[in-house]
Order: structure tokens, then sequence, then C-alpha cells
């Protein structure tokens, strides 16, 4: 008789084990760690403490996101090397170097403007190659070694290490950025990157070796880049998952920028109570993280697939719920915008436990160009999503009020929720067509 422990662990099997598991999710903490510092922190230091134009932190980081058009590339070098623990640690090596790089472009701009933003152009492109790098590898190093059984709480448990790392790094770098000098700001960004570095070098150390993952030499006589991308697109599967995470992705951010301004010009919610609100979604997105990740893994509870599609459609019912909200006293907002973040986490941890079993399928040594794909399309789609959800709501508000403009881009957003879900029950698994392999997916 099976224990709930071992029911929620699993028992010893092949492929990477758990603490093995929290060493990747280590270096994905690492990877958030740094990154908020460049999406939040110099933001808010460029916008508020420079007084410069919000367009200009809006420009870098959209930057940021068109670099990850590269991932492919950096996937595709790790396939190709032989061994991905050098892509990770070069990856980080080079996103800690620009993040201190761009924070030291902000002690140029008052001074000389036009210098700290070349200087800050450099180092956000380079934040992007490194993110991209160091991400990819680190996808495509999960997916060749943890065992499909576990790729639903292995996904929940890195992703919820990334968030805890963007939350910690938030909360303790603003305690020791105040009061603000250029100096202190250089000095902060400085440690949390050493810091980084250190500690996701230390965790991904050997983990190859200790999981038998892919073969340590290069691979001889490898074909060229873009003839390996061609044979992956032209994989069913791997291009309607490409496909799929685009346009989840893009609907899953299109409210990053409006919901906040919605609850303040809709509902006359104060700073505080607005930000709470976004508070309100994250503690739900990590409760559907929680969901899936004990629900496929521990408890047997459905397939990646039905989660994946249930979260999808629960996204869109639960945007129809926040844009009726206004005439509907009945349905709390914040109970709608909590229930938005469970659908979120639930679909996206389920697609990317998806997105490591179907690295895994087609010609070997192209997982991480696979997740290189998948990568781009997942960060281009978080910034047209955001940028669009914005825009659609300036011209939607320029010809109607508030409470309708707003609820037009929920919709529409809850429309491509449901677009994805349809997407997502067309992508299949060569690995189901086994009875074996069926009974792990849960399908």
């Amino acid at each position: 008789m099976r224990t709930p422990g071992a029911m929620l662990f699993g028992a010893p099997e092949a492929g990477l084990g758990w603490l093995g598991i929290f060493r990747l999710g280590a270096v994905q903490l690492s990877l958030g760690a740094i990154v908020v510092l460049a999406t939040s922190t110099l933001n808010r230091v460029m916008v508020v403490e420079l007084a410069l134009p919000a367009m200009l932190p809006g420009l870098l980081l959209g930057l940021h996101y068109a670099v990850q058009l590269s991932r492919p590339r950096w996937g595709y070098g790790s396939d190709a090397g032989g061994s991905r623990t050098t892509w990770i640690i070069g990856g980080m090596a080079v996103l800690a170097l620009s993040i201190i790089g761009a924070a030291a472009s902000t002690w140029l701009m008052p001074s000389s403007l036009w210098l700290g933003v070349g200087a800050a152009l450099l180092a956000y492109f380079m934040i992007g190659v490194g993110v991209g790098a160091a991400g990819t590898s680190t996808l495509a190093l999960m997916a060749t070694t943890v065992a499909p059984r576990r790729r639903p709480a292995a996904a929940t448990i890195v992703w919820l290490m990334m968030i805890f790392g963007i939350a910690f790094t938030a909360v303790m770098a603003g305690k020791f950025l105040d009061p603000f000098t250029p100096l202190r700001l250089l000095t902060v960004v400085s440690v949390v990157a050493a810091l980084a570095l250190t500690l996701a070098t230390v965790a991904v150390l050997g983990i190859e070796k200790q999981a038998a993952a892919a073969p340590a030499e290069p691979e001889p006589n490898a074909p060229a880049f873009f003839k390996v991308l061609r044979e992956v697109w032209a994989e069913a599967p791997a291009r309607r998952f490409t496909i799929f995470v685009f346009v989840s992705m893009f609907a899953y951010n299109v409210q990053e920028l409006i919901l906040e301004p919605y609850a303040g010009h809709v509902f006359g919610y104060s700073l505080g109570e607005s930000t709470s609100l976004a508070g309100t979604q994250h503690q739900g997105v990590f409760a559907g993280m929680l969901l899936v990740g004990i629900g496929a893994s521990g408890l047997r509870i459905g397939s990646l697939k039905f989660w994946t599609v249930a979260g999808c459609l629960a996204s869109a019912a639960s945007l129809a719920a926040i844009a009726a909200a206004p005439s509907t006293p009945a349905i709390p907002l914040p109970g709608a915008v909590f229930a938005l973040g469970l659908s979120n986490g639930a679909f996206s941890v389920a697609a990317i436990a998806s997105m490591m079993g179907l690295a895994s399928e087609g010609a070997a040594r192209r997982e991480g160009t696979r997740m290189g794909f998948w990568g781009a399309a997942q960060a281009v789609g978080f910034g047209l999503g955001a940028a669009g959800g914005a825009l659609a709501a300036d011209l939607m508000r320029a010809v109607m009020e508030d409470a309708p403009a707003y609820g037009a881009v929920f919709l529409a957003e809850g429309l491509l929720f449901v677009v994805a879900a349809a997407m997502a029950l067309r992508i299949t698994s060569p690995q189901a067509a086994s009875p074996a392999a069926a009974a792990i997916a849960g399908e």
C-alpha cells in the first residue's frame, strides 16, 4: 500500500530526483531575483527618482523581450555543445554583469542622458541574451532529466521558487535602497547579482552527471542552425505548441497594465487598494500552481491537457466576471481577480509540464531548440499582450465610458483564452500512444 508521501513524491525512479529539481529551482530563483531588478526596481528609479519619461524603461524592457527571439539559437547551442550546464552558468554570468551595467547606466543619466541611455540599451540587450541562454538551457535540462510523472510537480516547484526569488528580492532590495543614492543602487544591485550568480552556479554544477542527462560530448557533425530550425518547425506538435504558447501568453498578459487602472477608474480604488488587488491575483496564481502540482503529480487527477484546457476556459470565465463586476453586485472584484489568478496559475504550470514532455519528442538532441522556440513565443506573447491590452483600453476609453471600455478588453482577452483552449485540445503527445505512457499522463 502506497503512503500519502509516496503518492505525492513518487517512488525512486530514473532521472532527476527531488533534490535535483529543487536545485534547478534555485537557478530559476536566481534568474528571477536579477530580472525583477530590471523590470521593477530600475524602472521605478528612471521614472520617479530621475523623472524620466515612462516610455524609456518601457522601450528598454521591450528590447529585453525582443532579444528573446534569440532563444532558439541558445537552445540549439546547448543541444549541439553537449553541456547545458555551461550555457546556464554562462547565461547567468552575462545576466549578472548586464544588470550591474544597467544600474551603472542610471548613474550616468543625470549628467549625460544620451550616454546613459546608450549604456542602458547595451545592458538591456545583454540582459535579454543572458535570460535567453540561462532560461532556455535550464528548461531543456529539466525536459531531459525529469521523469514524466514528476513533471507537473517539478514545474510547480521551479516556478514557485522563481516567484519567491522575485518577491524576496523586491522586498529586501527595497529595504536597502532607502535613502536612494546612485551608489547605493549600484551596490545593492551588484550584491544581488553576485549572490544570484553564486547560488545558480553551485546549484547546477554536477547535476547533468548526477541525472545521466544528455551526452557530455558535443554532437559530431551537428547540422546548421537554420536547418535545425526548419526541422523543428516541420514537427506538427512543436509547431502547434509554439502557436498555442504565443496565443495563451498574449492572453495571459493583456490585463497586466490595465487591471489596476480599471480598479481605480471604475471602482474608485486607491493606489494602495489597487496594489493589494494585484497581490490578490498573484496569490491566486500561487494557489493554481500548487493545485496542479499536487493534483496532477501527487493525486494523479486529470491529464496535463485537461488542466491546460480547464485553466484556459476558467481564465475566460473569470475575465467575463471581472467585466461584469461593475453592473453585478453579486460578483466581488477581488474574488473574480483571485479566480483569474487561480486559473492562470493552473493552466501555465500544466502547459510548462507539457512543454517538458514535448521537448523530448521528435528528433533527438533538439530539446533546447524546441524550448527556445517556445521561450521566444512566450516572451513575444508577453510583450505584445501587455502593449496590446494597454492600447486597446486607451482606444476603447476614447469612444465609450470606462466600465464598458475596460469590459470589452477583458472579454476580448477571454475570447483569446477560449481560442487557446481549442488549440490545446489539438496538441497530441506521441508518448500517449503506449498504454503505460497514457496511464502516467492521466489520459
